[in-house]
């Protein structure tokens, strides 16, 4: 996978967290979130409008359009199931976050459906 698509990936899945955690997300909080420069997060975010991911708001507010929720709807799911496996199989919480970071830009719809049924039954 091209970086840039990861790199996309990340920047979307941390507004929709962003969002979700203070209720609104402007740039310099994703530059907070992610440990990244405020010039880069700018640079990812006029991107990531002219690709129709991110609506930005008079007041510097950053949006989700459909399209950007769907990408970063479906990084979170992969990111919080693979998470919780490798919690699950004794992995320690900060790894487990770290490498379902770096998995969840890799893994196929395939793959993520087969492990999503998987887990599930596993935890019946």
């Amino acid at each position: 996978m091209a970086d840039g698509r990861r790199s996309s990936e990340d920047y979307l899945e941390a507004i929709l967290m962003v969002r979700e955690a203070k209720g609104s997300c402007r740039s310099v909080d994703v530059a907070a979130h992610l440990g990244f420069s405020k010039p880069s997060v700018s640079v990812a975010m006029s991107k990531l409008v002219d690709s129709g991911c991110v609506k930005r708001l008079d007041d510097g507010q950053l949006v989700l359009t459909d399209k950007g929720m769907a990408i970063a709807r479906s990084t979170l799911d992969k990111h919080h199931l693979l998470t919780e496996v490798f919690c699950a199989m004794g992995v320690s919480p900060d790894t487990a976050e770290h490498d379902a970071c770096l998995i969840e830009h890799h893994l196929s719809e395939e793959t993520y459906e087969k492990l999503r049924g998987f887990w599930q039954k596993c935890r019946q």
